[in-house]
């Protein structure tokens, strides 16, 4: 690996490839040069950088010749099509999709959480599913100091979590709504103004759970490195555009207090507290939307665990940064920082 590396992004110009173009801009990431990758359709267009203006071109198996890490946002499909000509050239495969999180061969990284974890990779290291890194960040400081063995979670997800088009449909839905004008929905399969419904992704029909809910399941136990850990979500999709919210209630080995967890959080990397009982004020979507930390609030002890073991709390994190780009990033940087 090279301390100045030259850098692809595979999927350039879909929601998560433009803001990790803005993640290694405002992180000064040291690019050598980048290059910005996508479909033929897509192909000829320029995007800022550094203030110039860098042409996207085809991806091609030819892409990736000369360079260091390539972060591919461009579906499950397309990471598995590209993987051999990325490793053939080189270069490390840093992976926003689902394509490879469970292969016992990648790490799978969220670098507050297990950053040696990327330096054991070859050439593949995944990115985790947003609700499962929004949901754990948190969680890991707490389980550290006092072992989390159970977790409750439900989620409220954003529509940037399918993509810029399923933004697109909700704000053009939305407006067709309060226009009373038929919309035809064509990315989200329900009407999704004023809605929420169970996660879009495929419900297995032996557990009656969707893929979102088992990739936290599994993602979870692979990320804590605790195949013990009792993890249970509920994934819904909400009208919002770019932030992932959710409650999460959680046992712990030992009994804990919501002051403790206050104080074990206030000193947690990438989580800001967020908890105004007087002000009734707490993590929302708006106020996550565009922050890189983790939102985290109501925090509370679960009265309905005589134990004292429990604690229940609300987090809110930006989708398309902490959720995907910027924890890729994120995985780069640990990288650069062992090359040097």
């Amino acid at each position: 690996m090279n301390a100045n590396p030259v850098v692809a992004i595979a999927g350039a110009t879909g929601a998560v490839g433009v803001e990790m173009i803005r993640c290694l801009e405002e992180r000064n990431f040291p690019v050598k040069e980048l290059k910005l990758l996508a479909s033929a359709r897509s192909a000829g267009k320029t995007m800022k950088f550094r203030g110039k203006d860098i042409p996207v071109e085809e991806l091609t198996e030819e892409s990736f010749k000369g360079v260091d890490i390539a972060f591919f946002s461009a579906g499950g499909g397309i990471s598995k099509k590209f993987v051999k000509a990325v490793k053939d050239s080189g270069a490390v495969m840093i992976d926003n999709s689902s394509a490879f999180r469970m292969d016992p061969d990648t790490p799978l990284v969220i670098p507050e959480i297990n950053p040696e974890a990327a330096l054991a990779h070859k050439g593949v290291i995944a990115n985790p599913n947003c609700s499962t890194i929004i949901a754990i960040t948190p969680l890991w400081p707490i389980h550290k100091v006092n072992r989390v063995k159970r977790i409750v979670a439900a989620t409220y997800q954003a529509a940037s979590g399918a993509g810029a088009a399923a933004m697109e449909e909700l704000e053009q839905a939305t407006r067709a709504f309060l226009a009373n004008e038929p919309f035809e929905q064509k990315i989200i399969p329900h009407p999704y103004p004023f809605n929420v419904f169970s996660h879009n992704s495929n419900v297995d029909p032996e557990t009656g759970y969707n893929e979102e809910e088992l990739k936290m399941v599994k993602e979870t136990k692979k990320i804590f490195g605790d195949p013990d850990i009792r993890v249970t979500a509920t994934c819904v999709r909400v009208p919002v555009l770019r932030a992932h919210s959710e409650a999460l209630d959680f046992e712990c080995e030992k009994p804990i207090t919501p002051q403790e967890v206050r104080e074990i959080l206030s000193a947690a990397p990438g989580v800001k507290i967020v908890d105004d009982r007087a002000g009734n004020y707490f993590p929302m979507p708006k106020d996550a939307s565009g922050q890189d930390d983790i939102l985290v609030g109501r925090i509370r002890q679960d009265i309905s665990d005589p134990s004292g073991r429990s604690i229940a709390m609300f987090v809110a994190g930006d989708q398309l940064l902490k959720g995907a780009a910027l924890n890729a990033v994120q995985i780069g940087e640990i990288l650069v920082r062992a090359a040097k």
